[in-house]
């Protein structure tokens, strides 16, 4: 008997031009890597008995962490939203900013808001899903937000939002 866990909240739909195209690319990629994992699991199943043949146990576990991806980039392929246009309103965050924010010791962060199949920390790219990411959507310039942390309450002040990748 398995301990019961309540299905995760639906995440959000939306999702960058290149963020879409990057998990284009992987699926394709991952149809490539089952091929090859599926030639070398034949020749590990070639050789007998399956039962002590680690070859194969591991071939057929690679084979099912693909294939559990693969579903799933089908089906969450079909349902984005492809944003590709900035809001008529660029004086508010929504999906696609890049917001600056500044700490109460005057530090000074950039994080953009992307859909929650994309986010990278090393870039600053935040899902809108994630408590920050909810608390900025729709505020504006000088707006403060308050954030839960594990650590405690954090503050933030918008210093910067913008649309572009290459302004300053």
């Amino acid at each position: 008997m398995t301990r019961y866990r309540p299905p995760q909240p639906k995440s959000s739909a939306y999702i960058t031009k290149s963020g879409h195209e990057a998990l284009r690319q992987e699926l394709r990629d991952l149809w490539i890597t089952r091929r090859e994992v599926t030639t070398a699991l034949a020749a590990a199943a070639a050789e007998g008995d399956r039962s002590e043949n680690a070859e194969y146990i591991y071939r057929k576990k690679q084979l099912r962490e693909i294939d559990r991806r693969i579903r799933y980039l089908q089906k969450r392929l079909d349902e984005l939203i492809v944003v590709d246009q900035p809001p008529t309103n660029q004086d508010q965050v929504f999906f696609g900013a890049w917001v600056e924010l500044e700490d109460e010791a005057g530090e000074c962060v950039t994080y953009r808001i992307v859909g929650p199949d994309e986010f990278n920390v090393e870039k600053g790219w935040i899902s809108m899903d994630s408590p920050v990411g909810r608390a900025l959507m729709r505020k504006h310039l000088d707006d403060e937000i308050t954030v839960q942390r594990p650590a405690g309450r954090a503050r933030y002040a918008i210093t910067a939002i913008r649309y572009t990748e290459n302004d300053s």
